[in-house]
Formats: C-alpha cells, sequence, structure tokens
C-alpha cells in the first residue's frame, strides 16, 4: 500500500482498515510463535502500513485542529 492510496480514503475507511491489519498483526504474531508462518516479510509490510494509516490520520487530526 503506497502512501497515495491511504490519501486517497476517507478517514472512516482508515479506521476501519487500520482496525483490519491489526487484527492481521495478531494472527501473524501467533503463526509466528507456533512456527506456522510462512511469509515472514508479511508481518513488515502490516507494521509499516499500520504506521502509515496512524501517520495520515495525525496528520489530518492536526490539521483540523489547527484551522
Amino acid at each position: 500500500m503506497k502512501a497515495a492510496d491511504v490519501r486517497a480514503k476517507s478517514d472512516d475507511e482508515l479506521k476501519e482498515q487500520l482496525l483490519d491489519l491489526r487484527k492481521e498483526s495478531f494472527n501473524l504474531r501467533f503463526q509466528g510463535a507456533s512456527g506456522q508462518l510462512e511469509n515472514t516479510a508479511r508481518v513488515r509490510g502490516v507494521r509499516r502500513d499500520i504506521a502509515r494509516i496512524k501517520t495520515i490520520l495525525e496528520e489530518r487530526n492536526q490539521a483540523a485542529s489547527a484551522s
């Protein structure tokens, strides 16, 4: 997911996607702990996607409070 894709979405869509990514992260951690995780790069990708969404949501909150 690219930052431009994230910026094109509404706040509600981003919050919903953030929730889905957190659930996926939880499941990936359990798979890693039990030795069933095949795509280890997905863990890093999910963490970065979560960070992108949180960053853009925070930017929007700061812009709204500054106005």
